[in-house]
């Protein structure tokens, strides 16, 4: 099957990224799969964050509850499907459920999918989105994936899944890094630096939309994660006030981390 990406040496950084022609997503050249042990999860976590995802869990089950009223805006969850990949330790799902969806989960580690079933009684499989034998047969009137889909080298493999269990007009609900954001725009050292080694695909608002269309996905809704002008060694950390950043930010969807919404055309 050929390509729909067309991949060109990227005019800055050669070395690092490839850019495709058409939607502007940039391959990481550097990227490594990797083995995610079942530790992985907790371990960069805690890393990250300065404590464990479970220690976590009232901040995580909050922002569930941020990202679901962003969903609400475009879906009544009463009697709706949803399956998240990457389920984690499934509080987003937890919460999706009080909010009236019927819930199912994928995640990779087997730990985070027995606390999942045994704590908080979801229907969540251990295993990887790219095997066929626990791929799910349904569709549902969500997916949601948050910080997933750019650790999968295939791109195009990941959409093709993933709108198969999109039902026509369900939402994608994807959470991602930026391009478009103060660290790749106006510091970029600090952005190779620190960008993940298991992190294939990086994508602008812009860009994720592009290669969401090609999959008969119409873009509705994005926004920025969180504000950072600090990060900014730009114009904007310089003169704007945090008003004003957050402003140009919301207006323009500039910043390192993105939430986005797609409809599945019917």
């Amino acid at each position: 099957m050929s390509s729909i990406l067309e991949l060109e040496p990227h005019p800055e950084y050669p070395e690092t990224y490839m850019v495709c022609r058409r939607t502007g997503g940039h391959f990481y050249k550097l990227a490594k799969e990797r083995d995610y042990e079942d530790s992985y999860f907790q371990e960069e976590y805690k890393n990250q964050y300065k404590k464990t995802y479970y220690e976590d869990e009232p901040q995580l089950r909050n922002l569930a509850k941020a990202r679901l009223e962003m969903m609400s805006a475009f879906q009544d969850p009463k009697d709706k499907t949803l399956f998240e990949i990457g389920s984690a330790a499934g509080y987003f799902l937890s919460e999706a459920e009080k909010k009236g969806y019927k819930v199912k989960g994928l995640e990779l580690s087997s730990t985070e999918a027995e606390y999942s079933k045994n704590k908080l009684g979801l229907d969540v499989i251990s295993g990887s989105f790219l095997d066929d034998s626990i791929f799910p047969k349904e569709t549902f009137d969500a997916v949601c994936a948050f910080f997933v889909i750019e650790h999968f080298p295939n791109a195009e493999l990941v959409l093709e899944r993933i709108n198969k269990l999109l039902k026509p007009g369900g939402l994608l609900f994807l959470g991602l890094p930026s391009l478009n954001g103060p660290s790749f725009q106006t510091n970029p050292t600090e952005w190779f630096r620190t960008h993940p080694s298991d992190h294939f695909w990086d994508y602008s608002p812009d860009s994720l939309k592009k290669m969401l269309k090609m999959y008969g996905l119409v873009t509705v809704y994005r926004k920025p994660m969180s504000y950072h002008p600090s990060r900014d060694k730009g114009w904007k950390g310089k003169y704007l006030t945090h008003r004003l950043f957050v402003r140009y930010a919301n207006l323009s969807c500039y910043a390192d981390t993105f939430h986005s919404i797609a409809i599945k055309k019917i």
